[in-house]
This record gives C-alpha cells, structure tokens and sequence, in this order.
C-alpha cells in the first residue's frame, strides 16, 4: 500500500469536505448527501480517482467511524432520556423492525424472488443510519422530542436489526437445507457476543473514566475504549456497532462522577465520517445491477413503503401526535453500511446468492444515503414548525 497517496487523498477529502459543509449550508443540502455524491464521482463508479490502496484503510476508519457514532448514539439512552421517551423509542423501534422485515420480504416473494432471498432482503431492510441521522439532526440543530425520539430510535433499532437479520439467516438456512443450528448459533454469538463485550468494557469505564480530570473523560480515554470496542468485536467476530451502543449506554447510566462521557469524540468523529461517507459512495459496483435492477428498484420501494407504515403504526401505538407519527418513518429512511455487513455476512454463508444480494445491499444503501438524509431533514423542519 501506497502511503503517500492515501495520506494525500485523505488531505484533499478533508479539505473537500469543509467546502461542501459550507455549500450544504449555503443551498440546504445534508453534507452526508453531497460526500456520498463525491464519493461515487471521484471513486470506481465514475472518475476512478481514488488510490486503490485508499481502500484498504477503509478496514480501519469505517469500524473506527461507526463505534464511534455508536458511542454517541448510546449515550443519548441516559436515565432522564428513558424515563422521558424511553416507551416512546422501544415501541417505535420494534414495530418498525418488525414491519419493515415484513413487508419486504413478502413483497419481493410476490414478484417471484425465492422466500429465502426474500427473507434475507428483508432483515437487510430493518438496519439504519445512526450517523446520517445523527449528522442530520447535528447539522440542522433540531430539538425537542421529535429529534429525541429518531436519536433514541436510531441507537436501537440496528440491534433489533441485528436480531431480525440472526432470525433470517436461520430460516433462510433452513430453507436452502442448511445447517439450521449452525445458523442459530452464529446470529446468537454476534449479538450475544456483542452485548456482553459492550458489559465488559462499559462497567470498568464507567467508574474510572473522567477520574484523572475531575468531571469529564480526557481524550485518550475516549479514544482509547473506542478502539477496545471495535477492535475487540472485530477480533471476535461480533458487532461493533452493538457494541459501542452497548458500552456507550452503560457508561452513560452507571457514571455518577461526570455528565458529559462522549464530549471529546463528539469533537473527534466527523474526520473519520467523513471518510466514511465518502467510501460508501465510491463502493458502488455496476457490474451486476443490470441483472438486479427490478430487484433493487421493488427493495427501494418496499422499504420506503414500510419505514412510512411502520414509523405512523409505531407513533400510534406509542401515543405520539399524528404529525410526528407520519414524520417518523420518513425521517427513518437512510440505510447504512450495516446493511452492507449483513449482507457480506450473508454472502459467505450463502455464496450462491451473494453477488446478487450485496448488488442490492451497495446499490439500495447509496440511493437511501442519497435521498434519505433529505427526507430526515423535511421531517425534522416539519416537526419543528408545527
């Protein structure tokens, strides 16, 4: 690998990305919109600009990025948060995740895909955006319960993704005559794993963070348990977007001795966000999607139908205003990379089906993280001036 060009390109990409930060202010578009747009034009699918080794660092600062969202996203599960909106996020969650596997999957077993197939679409579709909804909510400073409540969903629902998606790998398994405990076992052991790991690094933390500056954590600390988080459930082959979350949740109700435990990533993350988005539009591959096409386009559609269904049945259900209800689904539409983990995952176990399966993971995540943080901007400024 070629330092000098990655060390470059990462200079240009930060640079870049001051500049559409500003122009992202200037015409009222999600910067998160415009560094994937980037990413596709200079990266494989058009310009091909990027270093190929830039790639290779991508093992590094994507799981780097997302534990550290993670982080941020468990730390808005504090006591006052839960007490306040905590039946609102669990009910809004868990029907969302429930309808969007759902529909899904027996909309595209309609159209003639096999149920296993279908199935495995399905609990890709439940995973979200932590850090496109966190960035939106950020950039447009949007408060009150409304942006509480996406936060606070956002910081769960991938684990009842995660959960679903176990699910699915073990019908799925079943269904193409697969080794259905092996299957069980797997989705038990990565959630499993990952919560208990999260637990193991979250109690210590949450008694000796911030106790060498009284009142806040320093930056080596904060720097250091994201990399205990990540690399760890890497090593072990958990998740460590669960696993931030995790932590993150258990230092935030369990630290008595300060209130801020996530200030200085919050001052670190967005170069490695950055990075992150701009890889995500470069990873868009078109060799398949000819094939796919019909595939991805019924995806984008069942999903989107069912983040609106969803996201006004749970608000219902959870008692919210209807605005905030119809808005709820709509500010929940960005689909991140974990999608695309999932999909790898699923691609190893069933490598007959995994070209067409990440085809339409990459292809759905980019056309979400393109369109998504718009549509979570409308529905924050919907819901702010009602």
């Amino acid at each position: 690998m070629d330092n000098s060009e990655v060390l470059v390109a990462i200079g240009i990409l930060f640079l870049a990305g001051l500049l559409l930060d500003k122009i992202g202010r200037i015409v009222h578009v999600p910067r998160v919109t415009l560094l994937i747009l980037l990413g596709a034009i200079i990266g494989p699918p058009v310009m091909d600009l990027l270093p190929h080794s830039f790639n290779e660092s991508n093992e590094f600062y994507a799981p780097t990025a997302l534990t550290m969202v993670a982080f941020l996203l468990g730390g808005t599960l504090n006591p006052d948060t839960l007490k306040t909106h905590g039946r609102e996020i669990m009910i809004i969650s868990l029907t969302l995740v429930a309808v969007s596997v759902v529909i899904v999957a027996t909309g595209l077993w309609l159209i003639g895909l096999p149920v296993g197939i279908a199935i495995l679409l399905g609990g890709l579709s439940a995973a979200t955006d932590p850090a496109a909804t966190h960035d939106v909510v950020t950039q447009t400073g949007a408060k009150g319960r409304f942006a509480t409540n996406l936060l606070g969903i956002v910081a769960i629902d991938d684990a009842w993704g995660l959960l679903a998606f176990s699910m699915a790998l073990t019908f799925a398994g079943i269904l193409m005559d697969q080794d259905a405990a092996m299957a069980l076992a797997h989705g038990a052991r990565e959630v499993g794993g990952a919560v208990l790991l999260g637990l193991a690094i979250g109690l210590p933390a949450a008694y000796l963070t911030g106790r060498i500056k009284p009142g806040e954590p320093i930056l080596i600390e904060a720097i250091g348990l994201v990399f205990l988080c990540s690399g760890l459930a890497l090593h072990f082959g958990f998740s460590f977007l669960l696993t931030g979350m995790v932590c993150g949740t258990t230092i935030v109700n369990f630290a008595r001795h300060h209130e801020r435990p996530f200030y200085e990533i919050e001052r670190i993350e967005w170069p490695f966000m950055l990075l992150f988005f701009v890889m995500a539009g470069a990873s868009l591959k078109t060799g398949n999607l000819a094939e796919i096409g019909y595939i991805c386009a019924a995806y984008c559609v069942l999903r989107a139908i069912a983040r609106l269904v969803g996201g006004w049945a749970g608000g219902r259900l959870a008692g919210l205003p209807q605005l905030e209800s119809r808005m709820t689904g709509l500010g929940l539409m960005p689909q991140a990379g974990v999608a695309i983990g999932m999909a790898l995952v699923a691609s190893e176990r069933f490598p007959e089906i995994g070209e067409d399966l990440l085809g339409v993971a990459v292809a759905s995540t980019i056309a979400f993280e393109i369109i998504g943080p718009f549509l979570t901007q409308i529905a924050l400024r919907r819901t702010s001036a009602d």
